[in-house]
């Protein structure tokens, strides 16, 4: 019978390594192209041994056939009839070679089927060892970029570096910039005296030019009124009479509010400094003082309340990119026949709480159960300023037919601090529109409208007796007189910045008020209250 090895190589465990059967073999690592072409390589070697040796006993089987053939030929000759069971055996010999041949045939077909996978296994190895190449060439361009990047990278954080420190410095020289701006803008301020008048004509309502109202164009600041006054004896002709007065600014019929409100925007930019700012429009019932303090819905017509207020604003997010931050709270109340009332009360009227002026240690003025609003942007203090227009009193006169009865006053505390520098400062802009002023003969009012022209001419008076007090440099200045002159104490004797805006009516009947107004304006103008100093710590 044909043996179960030849030379040592087991036939059934053929594909096996090294002719072992079961386990022992390691499994390669994917990735481990070469490890598993070596092995290849190896199994390819030991089929061509086994093929080889396989060869070498085919040759032995075919010799051991052809002696076995030699004896069966000498077995027939001597034997032909003798041992079929010898036939038996030699037909068995016979299968077993044909199985031989069977096995040497399909041994044959394994090897080009291996041979056929050495080949592929070769072109993948190729292909392998050509993507191993790629990927070396491009790590090695990826470790070049990076050591490019890691350069400009610490390139980029050196100039970082150096921009933060540029930065750092600008930042203090900006600071110190901001700091020296305030000390000349409120130096100039200063220097145009603490207390100033602007007179503001009013055009006609027919659009024409007062005769006895003259403009100098070459002089701004100049206001002439000139009478013509008839003789008394009849020998004489007609004389003229000029009164002639001078302000701070003289603004005409034709300027605009814009122009209007460039000569007090620095004033109120102070606001922002840390100096409490005062502007106040006096003048007889028509005059224009509510126009120029409010003026109307349209951009163009604004006034200076909600131009001021703009400007706060706008001037405040500009100083938040210098490390500023504001808090703002705004106030408006109305003084009526020498009563406080608080147009942003929105409860019953029948449930309206009492005000008192309270002056604190520190001199700062206040009024108990007054609303005061929280606002951060300049629609909310509009919203609040309309609201106060639909609360405040109106009545009609022979002057004005919607004349305003009473002393609004408009207050929008502010609170700055600056956390980076430890400063902090504190002020309160102040804007005033004061009720009509005008003679009783000239009013025309009886019964309540009379009562409210002796309450607001009473507060007219003592408000010119307060100028006349500091103008004198008096020791005792009578504030507490009315409720006007308490309430502006700290606006017209205090540490603050002082505008008044004296306006006039330009027809020809209102003669005597304009000139009793522009001679008021005129005591203004000359008071002196002193240096206001910026409340900063």
């Amino acid at each position: 019978s044909l043996p179960a090895t030849v030379s040592g190589w087991c036939f059934i465990c053929l594909p096996l390594r090294r002719g072992t059967c079961g386990g022992g073999t390691t499994k390669r690592h994917a990735w481990d192209l070469k490890g598993k072409v070596s092995d290849m390589e190896g199994k390819v070697r030991n089929y061509q041994t086994k093929f080889k040796s396989v060869n070498q006993e085919n040759e032995a089987l075919r010799d051991t056939m052809v002696q076995r053939q030699s004896k069966m030929v000498e077995m027939e000759k001597e034997l032909k009839n003798e041992y079929e069971e010898e036939l038996q055996a030699l037909s068995g010999v016979r299968e077993e070679l044909e199985k031989v041949s069977s096995d040497k045939s399909t041994l044959q077909k394994e090897l080009s089927n291996l041979e056929g996978k050495y080949k592929v296994m070769e072109t993948l190895r190729d292909s392998q060892e050509t993507e191993l190449q790629t990927l070396k060439m491009k790590l090695s361009v990826q470790e070049s970029t990076l050591a490019r990047v890691q350069g400009t990278l610490r390139d980029t954080e050196e100039e970082v570096r150096s921009l933060k420190e540029t930065v750092a410095q600008q930042e203090d020289e900006l600071h110190a910039g901001e700091m020296e701006r305030r000390r000349l803008h409120n130096t100039i301020q200063e220097l145009k005296g603490n207390i100033r008048v602007f007179c503001r004509v009013r055009p006609l309502v027919d659009g024409g030019l007062s005769k006895h109202i003259q403009l100098p164009a070459s002089d701004v600041k100049t206001i002439t009124l000139a009478k013509t006054e008839e003789s008394h004896t009849g020998k004489t002709a007609e004389t003229q009479k000029n009164y002639i007065f001078s302000f701070d600014r003289v603004f005409g019929p034709m300027a605009s509010q814009q122009e209007v409100f460039e000569e007090i925007s620095l004033l109120v930019q102070s606001a922002l400094d840390g100096y409490n700012v005062c502007c106040f429009a006096y003048g007889q019932t028509g005059s224009g003082k509510t126009y120029t303090m409010e003026g109307a819905e349209y951009d163009q017509a604004r006034g200076v309340i909600p131009r001021a207020v703009q400007q706060i604003f706008r001037a405040a997010e500009k100083l938040a990119t210098q490390g500023w931050e504001f808090t703002f709270t705004a106030s408006f109340v109305e003084i009526y026949n020498e009563s406080l009332r608080d147009l942003l009360y929105t409860g019953k009227a029948s449930k309206r709480p009492e005000h008192e002026i309270r002056k604190s240690t520190n001199n700062e003025v206040t009024i108990t159960n007054l609303t005061y609003e929280k606002v951060s942007n300049e629609d909310q203090v509009l919203g609040l300023i309309a609201l106060a227009n639909q609360n405040r009193s109106t009545a009609q006169t022979a002057q004005n037919d919607r004349s305003s009865r009473s002393h609004s006053v408009f207050q929008l505390d502010i609170e700055g601090v600056n956390v980076g520098r430890d400063v902090k400062c504190k002020s309160t802009l102040c804007l005033v529109d004061l009720a009509g002023s005008e003679r009783m003969l000239k009013s025309q009012s009886q019964g309540e409208r009379f009562k409210e022209m002796t309450a607001i001419n009473g507060s007219l008076s003592n408000l010119g007796i307060v100028i006349s007090a500091l103008a004198n440099k008096e020791s005792y200045v009578p504030y507490r007189n009315s409720k006007l002159t308490y309430l502006l104490q700290s606006c017209l004797g205090g540490n603050s910045k002082t505008l008044m805006f004296v306006n006039i009516a330009p027809e020809s009947d209102s003669f005597g008020e304009t000139l009793n107004s522009l001679r008021f304006a005129s005591k203004v103008n000359d008071c002196v209250i002193g240096t206001a100093s910026a409340n900063r710590k």
